[in-house]
């Protein structure tokens, strides 16, 4: 089953959004080492009776939305003696957009809710480094035989996080239903609103489990083909179940699914994976500074606005203490969420950026995908039924958890949710042990 690409359209703003070539910064966030990577993710649609093309209205809003979101259609490039980028931005920029066929119905591929279907990956544009600082955002509009069809993106995650991708999105969204101006007016002002304190100063001790090392990349320590992914379907049942068995044993009032699901994923993945005890391994997961910061972000800033929280284990510990203790953990990182978090990360990327800043071996990355918004992006023809990421890299990881919604179309599985697990292709027989163990209520 090809997906055949019919062209690429390169498309310009609808009319000049700026007058003289010039360079816009992007903040420290923007420029941390663990976002220089494609975030990729495929929307699909199911399309009612209409003769609107999807491609042309969808082109056609983006056109209109790069009048405001310009900076989408700029050129990443490194600065000189810093080696943080910065976006040039010259007249007749354009964004590219992929129109691709299949001859195959959505239905016929569960409105790709089967996340173990490498077919997805056609949907979704996959290009190299230099291709992507050139074209830093890039669509693929691809049309199914029923005339449904999927949107995927790719953008280079310098440029935004998620949160500042569904604005965009949205502002879209309102162009292709008749709308003139976007409801939220986007902010960039990324230098002044999230840059480093004059003196900087560092008042959260990262050294404790960032490390200085210019020569370390995590997503090149090992080769992709070593990782799978494995989709786990997690009843409400279990999970409410599993939370009470918690709760009990901890004494606690309550755990999030986030907190008690993540502490046993991550978990059953170290010991799946045979690490040895005295490593130490890191549970990473970011989180929304958009309220936290003292001024808040105004509404429409749509750079990066969160940052990494870890909660750091010898895999001994890990492995041998009640799950409930990690999840404890896990929910007392929360608390290191404040301003003065974000202010000292910020001047700690200021201080140490040049010596390179990473969180080490041993991440795994974690993401909760089930109330980011994207399911409002209605071209027309309704939101979306399935939104599924295809990212393998991601905070400083290349072992990823996804927590994510059913497809709304799949009307058997709305009890619970889905995870998607990134994991050593080694280490699956015995992580499905695990999981299994989760299911059945055998052990925690």
């Amino acid at each position: 089953m090809a997906v055949k690409i019919i062209k690429t359209t390169l498309v310009s703003p609808s009319r000049a959004p700026f007058d003289e070539e010039h360079i816009l910064p992007l903040s420290h966030i923007d420029n941390d080492r663990n976002v220089r990577v494609n975030f990729r993710y495929v929307r699909a649609y199911v399309r009612t009776a209409t003769t609107a093309d999807p491609v042309h209205v969808i082109s056609e809003s983006l056109s209109q939305s790069l009048v405001h979101y310009y900076p989408f259609a700029g050129t990443l490039r490194l600065r000189p003696g810093d080696d943080r980028y910065e976006l040039l931005c010259v007249k007749g920029q354009c964004a590219p957009v992929i129109h691709a066929t299949v001859d195959r119905t959505l239905n016929s591929v569960n409105h790709l809710d089967d996340l173990s279907d490498p077919f997805l990956e056609q949907l979704v544009p996959d290009p190299p480094l230099e291709e992507v600082l050139l074209h830093p955002f890039v669509l693929q509009v691809t049309i199914f035989s029923c005339g449904g069809f999927s949107l995927g993106a790719s953008i280079y995650h310098s440029m935004c996080d998620g949160l500042g991708s569904t604005l965009f999105f949205n502002t879209m969204a309102e162009f292709a239903r008749g709308e003139t101006h976007p409801s939220v007016q986007p902010v960039w002002d990324r230098a002044s609103l999230l840059g480093p304190r004059n003196p900087p100063r560092v008042e959260v001790p990262f050294h404790e489990f960032l490390c200085l090392d210019k020569e370390y990349s995590p997503y090149s320590s090992r080769p992709s083909s070593d990782v799978v992914r494995e989709c786990i379907d997690v009843k409400d049942e279990s999970l409410e179940r599993y939370k009470a068995q918690l709760c009990e044993e901890s004494g606690s009032k309550n755990f999030t699914t986030f907190e008690a699901l993540g502490a046993f994923i991550w978990r059953a993945r170290v010991k799946a994976s045979g690490v040895p005890d005295d490593e130490k391994v890191k549970f990473a997961y970011s989180i929304n500074i958009r309220r936290l910061l003292k001024p808040a972000l105004p509404l429409g800033y749509w750079g990066n606005g969160c940052v990494t929280l870890y909660v750091q284990l010898s895999a001994k510990d890990l492995v041998e203490q009640p799950v409930w203790k990690t999840a404890e953990l896990i929910k007392k990182s929360k608390r290191n969420a404040t301003d003065e978090y974000v202010r000292s990360y910020t001047d700690f990327q200021e201080l140490h950026y040049k010596e390179g800043i990473t969180a080490g071996k041993g991440v795994s990355g974690f993401t909760d995908w089930r109330h980011l918004g994207h399911s409002t992006v209605d071209f027309g023809w309704g939101g979306p039924v399935t939104v599924l990421p295809l990212s393998k890299h991601l905070l400083g990881s290349i072992e990823l958890c996804f927590l994510l919604p059913y497809s709304s179309t799949n009307k058997g599985k709305k009890d619970g949710l889905r995870v998607l697990v990134s994991l050593l292709e080694t280490a699956l027989p015995e992580f499905r042990i695990e999981m299994d163990r989760f299911s059945n209520k055998e052990e925690t």
